[in-house]
C-alpha cells in the first residue's frame, strides 16, 4: 500500500508540553556553555484514510545553540521559544493548510513559522520541528505504513517540487531512500572543549565506540591541531584500533583560510590523526550569504559540511557554489526540510552526515531511524547518553541498543517502524 492523493492528510489539531533536563555535566561550545535545556513534546491530531490518528515528536529548545544572542539570557530565549511552540500548536491546522502529501504540509510549516519578528530561523526551524515529526508519525499510525514509506509513488509538493531537476521531490527522495534501512548506525562519543580526556574516552572506548567528534574553541590554529591529536592519541591507548574523528568549531572560525592552517598544522604535528579526521562541520559563520567563501581548497583535504548556515532550501544551489562538500543534517530542522535537503544534496553529488547532538527519548528514536534510511558518511551522532541520561530512563531497559548502546552503534528492534517510531 502507497500514501497517494486520494488519502492525503489534513492536520485537526496540536498541542505541546515542556519538560526541563539537566545535564550531567556542562556542554562547552563555542557560544557558551550548556548546563539546563527544555524538551519540547509535540502531539498532532491527524485525518487520513477516514482516521482520526495522533502521531508524536519531540526536540530539545536549544537555545544557546540555535539562538546565540548574549543580549539575552538562557531564560529569556526559553520563554520566548516555548512561547512560539505555544503558538504553533495554537495555529498549526491553519498553517499546515489543506490537505496534501504530509512532506508537503511538513514544508508548509517550515515556511510559515520561519517569519518571526524576533526568533531566527534556526530556532523558529527548531520549535516547528516536533510538529513535522508528529505529522509524520500519525499519518503513518493511520495507514499502518513506516514513515520513510510515504514516497514509493509520484505526488506533487509544490512547496518544494521547482527546486528538484525532475521537478519532484517525492521522486528525488524516493531516489535517496532507495537502499533497505541499516540495521544499525554507528555511534559517536562528543568531546566537549572542556572535557578531561582521561577518564571518559576509555570509558567510552570500552562501550565499543571508535568514533570521536571533537568540540574546539577555534582560538588558534595550533591549539585545534594539538587537541584533535590528544583525543586521536587518547583514543589509540584506550585500545581503539582505528579511531574515526570529525571536527566542530561551531562557527568559530574567521574565514576558510584558518580552516585550512588548522589542517595544515594537524598533518605536521600527526599525520595519523589527521588521516582518521573524516570531516569539518560548519566551521564558520552561519550566515553564508554575509559569511560566503570558497571552500574548494579545504574540501580537497576534507569534507566540510554545512550546518547551521542551512534553514533555507533555496540556499542549497549557493551552498554547492561555494564549495561546500555536503551537509550535516538534523531532525531538529524539521523532518521534511532534512528530507528535501538531503535529496537535493544526493542528487547535486554532496554527501551527508547526521549530527542530531543531544536528542532525547522519541527525538533520538526519529535520528536514528533517519540515519538508518539515508545513506550517511558517519551513521549518526546521539549524545544523550552523555549528557541528558534520565530524559531517555522510560526508554530503559527497553530500548538499550539505542539508548545505552555498548557495541559502538545504535539500533532498534525494528528499523522500519510504523510512522516515525512513537509506537515503540
Amino acid at each position: 500500500m502507497n500514501l497517494v492523493s486520494g488519502i492525503d492528510p489534513r492536520v485537526l489539531d496540536a498541542r505541546v508540553e515542556f519538560h526541563e533536563q539537566s545535564f550531567l555535566k556542562p556542554l562547552q561550545i563555542s557560544s557558551g556553555t550548556i548546563t539546563q535545556i527544555t524538551e519540547a513534546r509535540a502531539s498532532v491530531q491527524v485525518e487520513a484514510d477516514g482516521k482520526v490518528v495522533e502521531g508524536q515528536g519531540s526536540i530539545y529548545l536549544s537555545d544557546l545553540w540555535s539562538w546565540p544572542d548574549a543580549s539575552r539570557t538562557h531564560d529569556e530565549r526559553d520563554a520566548i521559544l516555548r512561547g512560539f511552540c505555544l503558538e504553533i500548536a495554537d495555529h498549526l491546522p491553519v498553517w499546515c493548510g489543506e490537505a496534501a502529501h504530509p512532506l508537503e504540509l511538513g514544508m508548509r510549516l517550515h515556511d510559515r513559522s520561519s517569519h518571526h519578528a524576533i526568533i531566527p530561523a534556526l530556532a523558529t526551524a527548531m520549535c516547528a520541528s516536533p510538529f513535522d515529526a508528529a505529522i509524520h508519525d500519525a499519518v503513518g499510525r493511520a495507514l499502518n505504513l513506516p514513515g520513510f514509506s510515504f514516497y514509493e509513488e509520484d505526488c506533487p509538493a509544490p512547496s518544494v517540487d521547482a527546486l528538484f531537476a525532475e521537478g519532484s521531490a517525492v521522486r528525488a527522495i524516493r531516489k535517496l531512500l532507495q537502499r533497505p534501512p541499516a540495521p544499525r548506525v554507528a555511534g559517536w562519543y562528543l568531546a566537549s572543549a572542556t572535557d578531561d580526556l582521561g577518564e571518559t574516552i576509555a570509558l567510552w572506548a570500552k562501550r565499543g565506540y571508535t568514533c570521536f567528534k571533537i568540540k574546539v574553541l577555534a582560538r588558534s590554529p595550533a591549539e585545534d591541531a594539538n587537541r584533535t591529536a590528544a583525543v586521536y592519541r587518547r583514543a589509540l591507548e584506550c585500545g581503539v584500533r582505528k579511531p574515526r574523528l570529525s571536527l566542530d568549531s561551531n562557527e568559530g572560525n574567521p574565514d576558510a583560510r584558518s580552516v585550512m592552517e588548522f589542517l595544515l598544522a594537524l598533518r605536521e604535528k600527526d599525520h595519523m590523526a589527521f588521516d582518521a579526521l573524516e570531516y569539518l562541520e560548519q566551521p564558520t559563520g552561519r550566515d553564508i550569504t554575509r559569511h560566503s567563501f570558497d571552500w574548494r581548497e579545504v574540501a580537497q583535504l576534507k569534507p566540510v559540511l554545512l550546518d547551521e548556515g542551512l534553514t533555507d532550501i533555496n540556499l542549497l544551489p549557493l551552498a554547492l557554489k561555494q564549495g561546500w562538500s555536503g551537509l550535516a543534517l538534523k531532525t531538529c530542522k524539521g523532518h521534511s526540510f532534512a528530507l528535501c535537503a538531503a535529496a537535493w544534496a544526493h542528487e547535486n553529488g554532496m554527501v551527508l552526515s547526521m549530527q542530531d547532538l543531544t536528542n532525547p527519548g522519541l527525538s533520538a528514536i526519529h535520528s536514528c531511524l533517519f540515519a538508518a534510511h539515508v545513506p550517511t558518511i558517519n551513521g549518526v551522532e546521539l549524545n544523550s547518553p552523555q549528557y541528558t541520561p534520565d530524559a531517555n530512563r522510560d526508554w530503559l531497559p527497553r530500548l538499550a541498543s539505542l539508548f545505552d548502546p555498548q557495541d559502538g552503534c545504535h539500533s532498534l528492534p525494528h528499523m522500519n517502524p510504523v510512522g516515525l517510531g512513537s509506537s515503540l
